[in-house]
C-alpha cells in the first residue's frame, strides 16, 4: 500500500537548513527542523546564531561563531562526499553579514552536485517596525543569497525593503515579487482581500495565487520559519504550487490558532504536531489577475 504524502517515508532526501537556534521557543530552526523531520525529511542543520529565546521575549546572550570558523564549517560541508544526499536547501536568519558569502558558497556546492535542488531563501531581516538586523546583513542577503534562490518567502516589509518598492496593495506586492528575482516568491502577510484576514501571496511561473485565512491576535513568533519549511517540504513531495501553499498555510494557521487557544506565547510544536502532517484548518485560495504592466 502506498504511503500517504502527509506521512513520513524512509526515502526522502535530506534538507540543508541554515538559520538561528534558540534554546527555548519555536522560532528559527526549532520550528523548521521539527516540521521537516516530522514529515520524514532528514535534516542537515547549520546554526547561524545561538540565542536563549526570541529577542522579543527579553534580552539575552547572543553567540555568533567568528566568520572564519563559520566559513570553515561551511567549507567542510561543501566538500562532503555526502553532499548528494541533499535534496533541498532552506536559509533564514543570519548572525552577521559575512555569513552570507559562506552560505552562498555552500549553496553553489550543493547545486554543482545536484543542479535541480531547490533553494528557499527566507530573507529574515525585519518587519513593519523596521530592520532588526544591521543594514549590512540585509544587503548581504540581498546581494549574495537572493540571486541563487529558487524560492523566497519575504514578509511585506522585507519585500518592500529588498526591492525599494511600495507594498501597500496586493498588486503592488505582486509587482514587487516579480522584481525580487527568485522564480517563486511567497509574500507572507500580504495585503488581504477580506477584513481581519492574513494572505500569503505566491507569485510563480504559472501566475499568482493568494491563500487567505482568518487573522489570529497576538500570534507567536516563528510562523514564517514554519511556513517556509512546510512549503519546501510539500514541493519536494511533488505537490503543485497551489496545493503546497494551501497545505503549508493551513498547517501554520492551525498551529498558531491551537497555540494561542491554549494560552501559549510560543508555537506548541510538539503538542500540536498532528497539524503539521494533516492540517484541518480552512484556507481559501484564489487566482490573482495579473496585468502586463505588473510583469
Amino acid at each position: 500500500m502506498q504511503t500517504p504524502p502527509s506521512e513520513p517515508v524512509a526515502d526522502r532526501p535530506a534538507i540543508l537548513v541554515i538559520t538561528s537556534q534558540v534554546v527555548r521557543g519555536g522560532i528559527g530552526a526549532r520550528g523548521a527542523v521539527f516540521a521537516l523531520e516530522r514529515l520524514g525529511f532528514p535534516v542537515w542543520f547549520l546554526p547561524t546564531v545561538l540565542l536563549p529565546w526570541h529577542p522579543g521575549q527579553g534580552r539575552g546572550t547572543r553567540i555568533v561563531a567568528p566568520a572564519e570558523q563559520f566559513g570553515a564549517i561551511a567549507g567542510d560541508l561543501a566538500r562532503s562526499p555526502k553532499l548528494g544526499e541533499i535534496g533541498g536547501i532552506l536559509t533564514g536568519y543570519l548572525g552577521d553579514a559575512a555569513q552570507a558569502e559562506a552560505v552562498a558558497g555552500l549553496v553553489k556546492a550543493v547545486k554543482a552536485v545536484s543542479p535541480d535542488v531547490p533553494y528557499l531563501c527566507d530573507p529574515v531581516i525585519g518587519d513593519l517596525g523596521g530592520l532588526y538586523v544591521p543594514e549590512e546583513t540585509a544587503r548581504s542577503i540581498r546581494d549574495n543569497l537572493l540571486p541563487l534562490a529558487d524560492i523566497s518567502t519575504p514578509n511585506r516589509y522585507e519585500l518592500a525593503w529588498l526591492t525599494g518598492r511600495e507594498v501597500e496593495t496586493e498588486l503592488q506586492a505582486l509587482s514587487a515579487a516579480r522584481r525580487l528575482g527568485p522564480e517563486r516568491v511567497i509574500v507572507t502577510s500580504a495585503p488581504a482581500m477580506r477584513r481581519k484576514s492574513i494572505s500569503n501571496l505566491l507569485v510563480g511561473p504559472r501566475g499568482a495565487i493568494a491563500a487567505e485565512h482568518a487573522a489570529v491576535e497576538n500570534p507567536p513568533h516563528g510562523t514564517g520559519d514554519l511556513l517556509s519549511a512546510l512549503f519546501l517540504a510539500r514541493r519536494l513531495e511533488g505537490l503543485d504550487d497551489e496545493t503546497a501553499l494551501m497545505r503549508a498555510a493551513g498547517a501554520t494557521f492551525e498551529m498558531v490558532a491551537r497555540s494561542v487557544r491554549k494560552g501559549s506565547s510560543e508555537l506548541l510544536l510538539a503538542a500540536e504536531q498532528q497539524t503539521i502532517g494533516r492540517p484541518m484548518a480552512l484556507v481559501s485560495t484564489r487566482r490573482v489577475l495579473e496585468t502586463a504592466a505588473v510583469r
